[in-house]
């Protein structure tokens, strides 16, 4: 069998013209990086270093290594590269082996005829990525995009150029691994399993092609769940298909509907002397999926159906973790994922202007249970459909779709980000006076690759898209981005739509007060200080948070207040978002907040921020994801109080309803019994004497049941007549930390304690907690504590700990 042997060491780094390095590289690795390793910039994340950075997109790179080689003496030797970023030259010897320009391709080159014994000289010239996307631009005709930048012309990670949330830090490097592979007889080019689930039936299909250095007969051999089958390929033919049917296969569900069985699939090569020369291994798993779009007396719903049962996506926006993606580890994507399950998220939407994400990724979403949404990359921008690009989109999208084929977690392909979207609403048509913009990719190129190589998962063209011949975010029909609550209208305007499923809104709040100290210099730290103003991308970004809390809250007296504040806006306006959208299922069967991540320190829509902290709005999400949600809703001038129970279990358990005083008194009550079956929602209506107020500034309604409350304020905090605040905190040491309890004597709305303030590694398990006054505290308990150093969704009423 052939031998693979990594090329990790030895790398160096200089700039093409030797006015930088050479210093020693990383590989994987990125240019960036290996100067910040080498001391020869700031670090990009920091300050405003980014601007001074820019001319590193701008200059060309060379990594160079020496290798010693000795054999083996195999007739075939390939010099593997499974990521070039993303303009690259690459030399053994001072023979050119080949070029490239897709950063989402991987390359393989017949190194034999130009290894020699002893030492080998590899180079890997980078051209400017921006020099390339401008020479096309120049060929083929400037295209209207969503940022001055040209991230359209080259096929590169596209938020490298910066986006509303991101740095312009454009890399060059070796950015995934690269290898020696030696071998003989032939080798498995591609697998590529397709797994069906029918009538208890698990079928697999394993799709195999392979490359040959003779043409004798193989044999290709597949087995799991202990099945197994064989099938022999024919002298010159490179492709087989082996089919295996596993009956009553355990079945892979998504997290919260049942276990994520996977079974090994090993895959065997064998020449006809029954020598194995190649073998393949993943963990795959048995179920089925299909987007349900039946056109209905509402419009088209959207809806993913797993294994036979709608699931109602409660879901993130996934971008790249870090602007440097060579930095991700296991760990952090791990570390990230968690946060994701701890706040009750199904679904991870990887988003398409980032990356195809890596295998660490998607094993970690299999095993967790997550639905993933792939989107192919391509975002905000209309793209050339001419040669060389279009050849380049084929060949990655064929590429990936085929990596990515063993995965159960990857349950359907998007075509694009908001492109189609733009042609109809962002006056593309008048600046294009007739270039292509990408259709042909999204309606005929993509689909037919799909269909081709994996019939097994739906396809969508865009997201949003609504279907052929409508208008393409159209809240009845598909699917829909919701974006113009956070451009230009208040937060309350979420309750205006009635959507299907809605594949991104959001609200941006800034990151953790350590976060902001890491990054920024600035003093005194101020919401308009030099290093804020520079890590808030977006467009008017600041004025927008300032329109949010003039609407609703008092003003802020200082960066504290306006820090805490806005931060509480953001959660509340996610918090509210999803609540209404939840409250309409099934008319609505997702939600996919924008964004779970960030990429730096900076002021976004993130629920965790750059430095991996999590967010006021991380336990809102929480909260407002639970399998069991309370929530009162405006309808038809009036308040109703709907139960939502994503569990498998029915829902039954008396409910009341108080409408309270500010200073704690009830002023009306009733008691309803909740019946919810399970996956549904379930709305009743309420007396008027509950949800009328004669005095506004100075009443609310809490619900509760089961644990869960859900509040409604007859007034914004800016015009409630709060008592000066009363309280007794006491604080006492625990294994894991300290516990806070905290004794209201007067209403508390939407405590929270922030001690990443005295300590940046300090954190706590529940944020924005609501206090009545009143009723005896409740004492934390082991098994449900108030607040503790763990996640806790207790609801607290009088009283709360924190650790």
């Amino acid at each position: 069998m052939g031998s693979y042997r990594l090329l990790h060491d030895g790398w160096t780094v200089a700039s093409a013209d030797s006015s930088v390095g050479p210093v020693p590289a990383a590989v994987p690795g990125c240019v960036h990086t290996d100067l910040l390793a080498a001391g020869r910039i700031t670090d990009p994340h920091l300050d405003d270093n980014e601007t001074a950075l820019r001319w590193i997109g701008h200059t060309d790179w060379v990594y160079e290594a020496v290798f010693h080689w000795d054999g083996p003496s195999d007739p075939r030797v390939d010099l593997a590269c499974a990521g070039l970023d993303t303009v690259a030259t690459v030399s053994l010897n001072g023979v050119e082996l080949g070029s490239t320009a897709n950063m989402h391709r991987s390359y393989r080159f017949d190194v034999r005829p130009h290894l020699r014994p002893g030492d080998n000289r590899l180079r890997v010239h980078f051209g400017s990525a921006y020099r390339y996307a401008e020479e096309m631009r120049e060929r083929l005709g400037a295209r209207p995009n969503a940022y001055p930048e040209p991230f359209n012309f080259v096929r590169k990670m596209a938020c490298n150029f910066g986006w509303d949330w991101g740095p312009t830090v454009v890399t060059a490097g070796i950015w995934q691994e690269i290898g020696l592979h030696s071998w003989g007889t032939a080798r498995l080019a591609t697998v590529r399993p397709l797994t069906t689930v029918e009538g208890g039936v698990g079928r697999v299909e394993v799709h195999v092609e392979v490359e040959r250095a003779s043409d004798g007969p193989l044999a290709v051999s597949a087995a799991v769940a202990g099945v197994r089958a064989e099938t022999t390929i024919g002298p010159g033919e490179r492709t087989a298909v082996v089919t295996l049917e596993v009956r009553d296969p355990e079945l892979w569900w998504p997290r919260g509907y049942g276990e994520q069985a996977r079974h090994l699939l090993d895959v065997a090569l064998r020449a006809a002397d029954g020598e194995v020369v190649d073998t393949w291994q993943r963990r795959i798993g048995f179920r089925s999926v299909r987007l349900d779009t039946t056109p209905d007396a509402h419009g088209t719903p959207f809806t993913l159906v797993v294994n036979g049962v709608p699931v109602f996506a409660k879901g993130v926006n996934w971008i790249p973790d870090d602007t440097f993606v060579t930095r991700m580890t296991r760990e952090r994507y791990a570390e990230r994922l968690a946060q994701a399950c701890d706040a009750n998220v199904n679904l991870l939407r990887v988003w398409g202007g980032g990356r195809y994400e890596s295998e660490e990724f998607y094993d970690l979403a299999d095993e967790l249970g997550f639905l993933v949404v792939q989107d192919f990359l391509f975002a905000c921008a209309a793209y050339p459909e001419e040669e060389p690009i279009a050849s380049e989109v084929v060949a990655e999208a064929r590429e990936q779709v085929t990596r990515l084929a063993s995965h159960p977690s990857l349950v359907a392909w998007f075509g694009n980000n908001e492109n189609i979207w733009g042609f109809h609403d962002w006056g593309w048509p008048e600046r294009l006076d007739g270039r292509s913009w990408g259709e042909g990719y999204y309606l005929q190129v993509l689909p037919a690759i799909v269909a081709e190589l994996d019939p097994t998962r739906p396809y969508w063209p865009s997201s949003p898209y609504s279907g052929p011949s409508r208008h393409p975010n159209e809240p009845a029909h598909g699917s829909m981005h919701i974006w113009d609550v956070w451009n230009q209208k208040d937060y309350t305007h979420y309750r205006d739509y009635r959507p299907r499923f809605v594949a991104e809104f959001g609200y941006q709040g800034p990151p953790a007060y350590a976060t902001l100290r890491r990054s920024i210099v600035d003093e005194p730290l101020a919401h308009d200080s030099p290093g804020m103003l520079h890590h808030q991308k977006a467009t008017d970004g600041d004025a927008k948070l300032q329109r949010g809390l003039d609407a609703h809250l008092p003003a802020p007296r200082d960066f504290d207040d306006w820090h805490y504040l806005t931060q509480v806006n953001q959660a509340r306006a996610v918090a509210l978002g999803i609540e209404h959208f939840r409250s309409l299922r099934p008319l609505c069967m997702g939600t996919v907040m924008w964004q779970l991540n960030d990429c730096w320190p900076v002021t976004s829509w993130a629920a965790v921020d750059g430095d991996g902290r999590r967010k006021p709005l991380w336990y809102a999400l929480r909260r407002a994801y639970a399998d069991r949600l309370l929530t009162l809703q405006p309808r038809d001038g009036d308040l109703v109080l709907v139960a939502v129970n994503d569990g498998a279990e029915p829902w039954q358990a008396p409910a009341s309803l108080t409408r309270l005083a500010i200073s704690g008194e009830p002023r009306a009550k009733t008691a309803v019994e909740l019946n919810v079956p399970p996956r549904s929602a379930v709305t009743l209506p309420l007396p008027g004497d509950l949800t009328g107020s004669e005095d506004p500034r100075r009443e609310l309604l809490l619900a509760e049941s089961d644990g869960q409350r859900a509040w409604w304020f007859f007034a914004e905090d800016k015009d409630i007549a709060y008592p000066a605040p009363e309280y007794e905190a006491t604080a006492e040491p625990v294994p894991d930390g300290w516990r806070v309890t905290v004794h209201a004597g007067t209403i508390l709305r939407d405590l929270a304690l922030f001690p990443d303030r005295l300590d940046p590694s300090a954190s706590v398990d529940e944020l924005l907690v609501t206090l009545l006054p009143g009723s005896p505290p409740r004492s934390p308990s082991p098994e449900r504590p108030l607040w503790t150093g763990r996640p806790s969704r207790a609801a607290p009423s009088s009283a709360a700990s924190t650790t």
